[in-house]
This record gives structure tokens, sequence and C-alpha cells, in this order.
């Protein structure tokens, strides 16, 4: 199996047990501008197919000359560390609040402030985060913003209605993805609904499958028409779907409903298992094998939540159910096929210097978030 440690590489020859399956992870890096010991100790044992930044992987506090070459080193090092030929640089760009770097990459307002220049923000965004070396954005968010007292999804949807929301959330997931970007829509199968945030306990959506039929799926729908490669669940139940897990931990859910029902044959990836809505059900390490059994492909797992040194004990549990049979073995072929396509079309790009005009022509494509509170983390 491609993707195994040697005696040569970090973390020896011990560290090839969790890297037969480090492909099925995404790493959050802990919040230093340079790579921290214990990630590069990690990276090295258990080669994961990529890594995820926050704020604070970027000195804020530098101007631009200046942070990005500290930004080139980390990653230099995190590709040193995992040692893979072909990584996911990931991060969460949707405008607004959700934001992790910093000036003079531009701010844009929330999604639903743009809608009728999402292509332009999508190539904007696309070709900024490009220049970092990013080949992998959290976005588009497919929600609807159906309910007005949801209090995590809001503004970050496109619209109200699945006719708002589709048109400008593939004019930018094509955009975004024309500039070496890979999309990933996200949060399957709908959180627009929801009165409660998933980073801090889990919501309950109290629909049948008609009634996400008949809203929450279309955009997923469109974006897997239009060849979306990559989605993300979204850590909320559904009891008249599935009662007992999570969306996503659920077979009904990943596999019945998105892979069988609607076709998707592309990357399902968790949100991150340490947000508090399902953070007690990963106490136990063998959640990590329903979340395979359930049909995902890739586990993220970020510091900024939990220790991210718990992905050993979920490496180990994963390998451990491969061996006895407890995840059947072309289950995991499939998935592991899925995630090296997705590598093969992520640009394995350089950090490169923009020139001030780009950034001066960006600030006039969409609608610009200027709040000085700005929560970026």
């Amino acid at each position: 199996m491609t993707g195994k440690g040697t005696a040569g590489h970090p973390g020896g020859a011990g560290a090839q047990d969790i890297s037969a399956v480090g492909e099925h992870f995404l790493v959050g890096l802990r919040p230093t501008p340079t790579l921290d010991a214990r990630d590069r100790a990690l990276l090295g044992e258990l080669r994961p197919a990529g890594v995820v930044l926050f704020k604070s992987n970027f000195r804020h506090d530098l101007p631009y000359i200046d942070w990005l070459p500290v930004f080139a080193q980390l990653l230099e090092a995190v590709r040193a560390a995992i040692g893979r030929e072909r990584i996911l640089i990931a991060i969460d760009h949707e405008g607004g609040r959700v934001c992790r770097t910093p000036p003079p990459l531009t701010r844009f307002s929330y999604a639903a402030h743009w809608t009728a220049e999402a292509a332009a923000v999508g190539r904007a965004m696309g070709t900024e985060l490009a220049s970092l070396g990013v080949n992998l954005s959290f976005a588009p968010v497919l929600d609807i913003h159906s309910n007005p007292v949801n209090p995590v999804i809001g503004l970050r949807a496109f619209g109200e209605t699945p006719e708002q929301v589709v048109p400008p959330a593939l004019a930018f997931m094509a955009a975004l993805q024309s500039e070496g970007v890979v999309a990933c829509g996200k949060h399957f199968p709908g959180h627009g609904d929801t009165d409660r945030d998933s980073h801090l306990e889990l919501p309950v959506l109290r629909q049948d499958l008609a009634a996400l039929e008949a809203r929450e799926l279309k955009p997923f729908e469109a974006a897997i028409r239009a060849g979306i490669p990559m989605l993300m669940t979204a850590h909320i139940l559904l009891p008249a779907i599935d009662g007992d897990a999570p969306a996503t931990l659920s077979k009904r859910i990943n596999q019945t409903l998105l892979r069988e029902q609607l076709g998707f044959r592309g990357v399902i990836v968790t949100d991150d298992i340490g947000m508090r809505a399902v953070s007690q059900r990963f106490e136990n390490p063998a959640a990590a094998v329903q979340v395979f059994a359930a049909g995902a492909d890739l586990l993220m797992v970020c510091a900024h939540w939990t220790d991210t040194d718990r992905c050993r004990g979920f490496a180990r549990a994963l390998l451990a159910a491969e061996r006895t049979g407890a995840l059947a073995p072309e289950l995991l072929e499939a998935s592991r096929r899925r995630i090296r396509a997705l590598l093969s079309r992520a640009r394995q790009g350089r950090v490169t210097a923009l020139p001030d005009q780009v950034f001066q022509s960006h600030r006039r494509a969409g609608a610009l978030f200027a709040a000085e509170t700005a929560e970026v983390i």
C-alpha cells in the first residue's frame, strides 16, 4: 500500500502502522506560525492526507513581505514532515468572520452580500489562496438560511431558498476551482434550519426525508450534478432518518442518502470531530471506525478544538477494524481511490507574493467585511 512510512522517514519504522491509514486524516495544526514539535512528530508518524490552517498559523503582526516567507517555511516543514508527494493544504475561507488570513488578502463580506458577484469573488479568493499554496477551501456553504434564529449559518448562506442559493454557489465553486483551489461544499445534509450551534452542542433537525428533498438537499444535488469533488458532513441529528447517530456518523445519511440516492462519488470529509456537538462520542477511538463505516473518507481532527494526538488512537482503531474485517476491505479501498483521485487534481503550488494591484482589483470584486471585532480564528 502506498503511503507507508520507512525507517528513514520521520517517525521511523514504528510509524508504519498508523501511516498505512494516514491518508484518511486531515490534521488541524496547533496555533503556531512555525511547525510545532508535536505536530512535526504526529505528521511524520501519521502521514495524513493534509493539514488544516487556522488564524494563528499566520503572523498577523507583520507586513505581507515579512509574514509570507514565515508562512512559506511553515508549509515547507509540513511537507517535509508528511513526506507525501501530494498533500492537501486546507483552510476555511468563506468571507465574513470565517477568514484566517492576514492583510493584504481580501476580507470579503458574507456570501449573502455578494451573490451577484459570486464568480468574481470566487476567482479572487482562488487566486489569493493559490498564491499561499492552499489547494482546498471548505466552501461554498450550501446550507439555506431558512431559520432566522439559526446562530451559526445566517448570512454565511447565499440565500433563504434553494433558488437563491444554487446559482451563486455553483458560480463561486467553478470560479474558485478555475484558480486551482478545490471546493468543498458544506454542511450535508443541510445546517440552515437548525437553532443550535454545532460548535457548542448537537443541533436537532426534525425534518423527514420528503422535507429535506423539498428544500435542504437541493443545493447539494445541484453541486453534485455540477461535479463538486468534496462535501463536508454536518454535526446534526435528524431523528426522522437516523435517531441514533449524527449525520457525520450515520450510514443512512452518508451512504444511503448521499452516495446511493444522490449519486455522490467524490470525497466525504467530516467537520471537525472536536466540536462539542460530537466530541463526547469520540472519547472512544472506535467512533472513528463508525465514521468510515458510515461512508466518510476523511476524518478532520483540529487542534483548535481538541488534542490532535488523539489521531494516533483513531488510526490504531481503524487499523484494527481493517485487520479484523470490522471494516470491509473493499469499503476502505474505494475510499482510498476517492482520496487519491482528489489528491491527483489538487495543485501542489508554491507560496508566491502577489503584486499590490491584484489585491486592489480584488477589493472591487465584491462586498467587503469591515467589522473591527471579527472573530477570525
